[in-house]
Parts: C-alpha cells; sequence; structure tokens
C-alpha cells in the first residue's frame, strides 16, 4: 500500500515539471544496481534498502519513498523532491554527496541480518503508542470533583521531513491523538467531550498546526473560575516547536480555552 500511494503521489507530482524534465532517460541499469541493503561505510550502520522503485529507511518513522537516478542524479520524491549527485557507482559500492556537499559512501551488505531492520514496524506516535488513561480528584472551595482524560492514538497520520544520519531527507511519520475529557461534580457530570487539534485552530497557526499532534492534556491548576488544563500541541522532529494551549472547564460546565 505505501508503494502504491507513492507511486500515486508521483504521478500528480509529474504533471508540473515541464517538458525538459520530461524527455530525460531514466537510468534503469544504475537502479538495478542500487537493488540491496546499504550500509554507511564510515559508521557502519545500515542506512537504506532499495527494492524496485522504493527506497526504504531501517527506522519506523521513516516513510518509503520513490525514487529515480536520471544521469549522474540520485532523486528523491519525498514529501519535497530532493536530488543528490552520485560520485560513484557500482554494484558494491554507491558515493553520493548529501544536502551539505559531504561524500556518503555506502557499501552493499553482505550481512542476512541486516534485513531484520525492515521487518514491519508500526510508527510511534510522540508519548503514546498505548491507550492512556487518567483520573484526577480536585478539592476546591470544599467541593469535590472528578476529572477523566483519555488519550485515543488515531491512524491520521502526520509527516515531518527531516534529516537522516547520511544527510538525506526523509519523511517521518507520526500519528495523531484525539483525546477524550470529562468534569464530574459528584454524579452531576460538568463538561464532556471530545478534543482534536483542528479545534485549537483559532490559537495556533495553520502552518504549525498541519504539522503538529495533538500530544496530551494534563491537569494545570483550579481556581476561582474553573479547572485549568494544559492542550500540548508538538511538532514532531522539533524540540522547541510546541503550543500549549489552556482547557479551562467552569464549575458550572462552560469550556474556556486559551493561549497560555
Amino acid at each position: 500500500m505505501a508503494i502504491l500511494l507513492l507511486g500515486l503521489s508521483m504521478g500528480s507530482c509529474r504533471k508540473g515539471r515541464g517538458k525538459a524534465q520530461e524527455a530525460r532517460q531514466e537510468d534503469f541499469a544504475a537502479k538495478k544496481m542500487l537493488q540491496g541493503i546499504w550500509v554507511d561505510e564510515d559508521e557502519q550502520d545500515v542506512a537504506f534498502k532499495a527494492k524496485g522503485d522504493t527506497i526504504y529507511y531501517p527506522d519506523s518513522t521513516s516513510q518509503p519513498v520513490y525514487f529515480q537516478i536520471f544521469d549522474d542524479t540520485l532523486v528523491l520524491h519525498g514529501a519535497n523532491e530532493a536530488k543528490y549527485p552520485i560520485v560513484k557507482q557500482t554494484r558494491h559500492l554507491f558515493v553520493f554527496r548529501n544536502q551539505n556537499g559531504d561524500e556518503v559512501r555506502c557499501v552493499l551488505s553482505d550481512d542476512p541480518d541486516d534485513a531484520t531492520f525492515f521487518s514491519t514496524k508500526h510508527p510511534l506516535p510522540i508519548n503514546q503508542n498505548q491507550l492512556i488513561k487518567r483520573d484526577t480528584v480536585i478539592m476546591y472551595g470544599g467541593e469535590r470533583y472528578h476529572c477523566y482524560v483519555q488519550v485515543n492514538p488515531t491512524t491520521y497520520k502526520v509527516s515531518s521531513p527531516t534529516y537522516n544520519d547520511d544527510g538525506v531527507e526523509v519523511d517521518n511519520v507520526y500519528y495523531d491523538n484525539i483525546i477524550n475529557f470529562n468534569v464530574y461534580h459528584g454524579a452531576d457530570r460538568l463538561f464532556g467531550g471530545d478534543f482534536n487539534k483542528r479545534q485549537f485552530s483559532k490559537w495556533v497557526p495553520a502552518e504549525f498546526l498541519r504539522s503538529s499532534i495533538l500530544s496530551d492534556l494534563t491537569f494545570d491548576h483550579c481556581d476561582s473560575q474553573g479547572i485549568h488544563y494544559t492542550a500540548s500541541l508538538i511538532k514532531p522532529g522539533d524540540s522547541m516547536g510546541s503550543y500549549q494551549v489552556d482547557v479551562m472547564v467552569s464549575y458550572n460546565g462552560h469550556l474556556r480555552i486559551a493561549l497560555k
């Protein structure tokens, strides 16, 4: 399915490339030589696997990518089209320049155990990968409130282009979450509902929202206005990329959302 989707997206990309690029002839002999598992010669780490028209990466979050070879250039058709000059290519040696101009030397693997790096894996959402439930009892003004949070991982994918250790751009994939939140006062439910990241579009810039996930909803504090939780929207692959949004439920059940 991943290869099919990449092929379909590739077809849509081809339309806008212009007649000059369409006239180029793909080097199928070079593509055939690239088939197999390749190891970084310096680090001795598995770098990638080429199979058919697709390059696979050993880490679980990097998407397979459709590739072509034109003249002496490796072209990867991910979220962005990336081109890498080929310095030397034989059946057992592949040398190219990454985006910094550094030479990356890869040798064809002869270790059958390297195939285990490409066994079926499921991308992990940030700080999730399982159903998370939290119950919190809050006392305020002599009254007892019971809050329930349930973080539900979804199949909604968020792509985050980044560079791997070889300086090659790869598309990392993460899964977004839906968070269920309920607040009770005794037997009375003051508030209940599901949150997804689109509900924060008023407080989070659209560009950031598209490439972020709703990671968690955690208790912050309570005051005279109500019970405050913090919704964390995190941009994968960017340790500084996050928005913290205040989600408050008043003691009469009204919801208020504001940027912290």
